[in-house]
């Protein structure tokens, strides 16, 4: 049983004065009072308003913006103004855009814990989920079958049901969902394991999400990849909400593929640049192709034979765009300055942080539930709360009325992300308090009806 905080605030500055990270908070904007509703409070005093910051939480719907993209972007419409087509070879900034891709995949690779040559920086999530299921998932008459889960992320279902209606399959008889026990919003490993060996004979392969969207639960991934390949089962993970969340091992854990976005915790902008794993192992296998997956030393000779790159590069289609790659450039320069481990345990320490704080008034704790996992090491950086006797709308307004920055999934849950590269606990604490004060005016409120 955890300890209660006696003195939240003063907790909540001093692991704030003692956070390593906390520097990395000055390297982003924060949304000021125009990002407002109607309505919302604010600053008296018109020289306040640039300090009259948001309490955003929602860096797993966007990440916020690094204060160094604006600069990286103006370098190359400079360079396409200045230079025109001769910035692909010749760049003042030594970034050439003919291998613009490379000043993102070393850093990419060691926050996925793979290979620099197992990871491309390309497309976008529900692409490449295509183009990598089009060179994995071989069904034939004895194993077919692709597990997932029942509640994967819509676009994933779309992306795997399309893929089974290609191979002219009939889903229903193809897809294997796992559920969560009744009552229950998480997936227990046990289960996930039990399904697997139960489908084994008739299953060509597993794709789930590394942490789920809708929980925040983080699934234990080695276990489960190891389990299913050592039933010849084909691995594949979509990491959109763990990639730059929790620590990745894709290498070691012998996972065959991933694709993952870039604009949640990777904070790349909307529509940001994806990314894709392929084991070493793996990169042999049959592929859509595209000419940048050609081999470099020959890709402008204009000739039909296909020579596909050594490991994941092998697997581009066409040459990435100069400016989204760059945006995500300006957030992996930050990432490079500390380790996927530092920013993972204050990650966990925030989630607990705010967990204490959201169930220790039990007057207000009895009208949501909280669905993420309570072991800290079992989720990612959020907390989903389920509101009860539809209150969440109201509740939702409310804290964007006072400037908190969340995310809600209806019917009733409100999902609440602190991002250990810019959040701070005394943001948490505040959040804590609003939420506490809005659900008092709703008691109230309903208790005089």
């Amino acid at each position: 049983m955890r300890k209660s905080i006696t003195s939240p605030l003063q907790t909540a500055l001093d692991l704030d004065a003692q956070d390593v990270l906390h520097h990395f908070r000055d390297k982003f904007h924060i949304p000021t009072n125009i990002l407002y509703s109607e309505g919302a409070s604010k600053p008296k005093n018109p020289i306040d308003v640039e300090s009259y910051k948001a309490i955003y939480l929602c860096g797993n719907s966007l990440g916020l913006q690094p204060k160094s993209t604006q600069a990286l972007l103006l370098d190359e419409l400079k360079v396409w103004a200045d230079r025109g087509v001769y910035g692909h070879h010749e760049h003042p900034k030594s970034r050439p855009w003919i291998d613009i891709d490379q000043t993102v995949t070393k850093e990419m690779a060691n926050i996925v814990g793979g290979l620099q040559s197992e990871v491309a920086v390309m497309g976008t999530l529900t692409s490449n989920l295509h183009f990598l299921m089009a060179a994995f998932y071989k069904p034939t008459r004895e194993r077919y079958k692709i597990i997932i889960e029942d509640k994967a992320f819509p676009s994933d279902y779309y992306a795997i049901e399309s893929q089974v209606n290609w191979h002219g399959l009939d889903p229903s008889a193809t897809l294997i969902s796992i559920s969560p026990k009744p009552g229950s919003y998480v997936l227990d490993t046990r289960d996930i394991l039990s399904l697997i060996d139960e489908q084994k004979s008739t299953t060509a392969m597993l794709l789930l999400s590394g942490v789920q969207y809708y929980t925040g639960q983080f699934f234990e991934m080695e276990t489960i990849t190891k389990f299913a390949k050592e039933r010849g089962i084909t691995v594949g993970w979509d990491l959109a909400h763990a990639v730059g969340n929790v620590e990745l091992q894709l290498h070691d854990w012998g996972v065959d593929f991933a694709a993952w976005c870039s604009y949640k915790y990777l904070n790349s902008g909307p529509g940001g640049i994806g990314g894709i794993f392929v084991h070493e192992t793996q990169s042999n296998q049959g592929r859509l192709s595209g000419w940048w997956g050609h081999d470099k030393s020959t890709r402008f000779a204009m000739e039909n034979e296909f020579v596909a790159i050594p490991g994941a590069s092998g697997f581009q289609h066409s040459n990435p765009s100069v400016l989204a790659t760059v945006s995500l450039l300006g957030s992996l320069n930050i990432f490079a300055e500390t380790t996927m481990k530092e920013l993972r345990s204050k990650s966990m320490r925030l989630t607990t942080f705010m967990e204490d704080l959201l169930i220790a008034d039990e007057a207000t704790a009895k009208n949501f539930e909280i669905i993420t996992p309570r072991n800290p090491v079992e989720r990612g950086a959020q907390l989903s709360l389920l509101f009860k006797n539809g209150i969440m709308e109201d509740v939702y307004k409310a804290l964007e009325l006072a400037g908190i920055v969340v995310d809600k999934r209806r019917p009733d849950v409100i999902r609440v992300a602190p991002a250990p590269l810019y959040n701070t606990y005394e943001e948490v604490f505040k959040f804590v308090m609003e939420l506490r004060d809005i659900l008092k005016n709703i008691n109230r409120s309903g208790d005089q009806h």
